[in-house]
């Protein structure tokens, strides 16, 4: 496939899927949010005492903020990433009840004047993910190129449900495959499955 036509698929692809998210009801939403709460909490105790970046939930996402209290009460510090400038790495800002927020980029909220921090764990939402652990964003590539361009690369857990599950995103050379894929069924792990760099 040539980039033009993956890039006019990819397109296609994620409108479909976030009108299908975007169509569940607020009972749905929260059932699946759950259950995904529950699974990360089983498979992943680690994230206590830790610092892990999650990102605002927007359009039906799953909203992490709820797990995000948990974990913080257990020790961990949290963080939200910023937008620093177009086609440049995010920085991931300290965030807790109290911090101020301004919106970002596609209505996201981001932290004002918190800490820089550098998170070990990275919880990412994915509009669609793939049978090798790839993700399906929102195009503009800031997770991709954020990851490459960590020193240490942190966990990086996909979260999204089951029905955003696609045979393949056709994945490039600059796209960054998830370490797990968390849903509402189940957590997939992929690290093993990705060579060594």
């Amino acid at each position: 496939m040539r980039l033009e036509e993956l890039t006019a698929w990819r397109k296609t692809e994620r409108a479909r899927l976030v009108a299908a998210r975007e169509a569940l009801d607020a009972h749905a939403v929260d059932a699946c949010r759950r259950q995904i709460d529950a699974q990360l909490e089983r498979a992943f105790p680690g994230l206590q005492g830790i610092a892990f970046a999650f990102c605002w939930p927007i359009r039906n996402e799953y909203d992490a903020r709820h797990l995000a209290k948990t974990l913080r009460e257990a020790g961990a510090l949290t963080a939200l990433p910023v937008v620093v400038a177009p086609k440049t790495p995010l920085v991931f800002r300290e965030w807790h009840p109290g911090v101020e927020l301004a919106e970002g980029p596609l209505g996201i909220p981001y932290p004002v004047g918190s800490r820089e921090l550098e998170p070990r764990a990275v919880l990412l939402p994915m509009n669609g993910w793939d049978a090798r652990g790839y993700r399906l964003g929102y195009g503009g590539g800031f997770f991709d190129r954020t990851l490459a361009s960590l020193k240490d690369k942190p966990l990086v857990i996909g979260v999204s449900y089951e029905m955003a599950r696609m045979p393949t995103i056709y994945p490039q050379p600059w796209d960054v495959p998830m370490d797990y894929v968390v849903t509402e069924r189940a957590v997939y792990p992929f690290s093993a499955m990705q060579p060594k760099r």
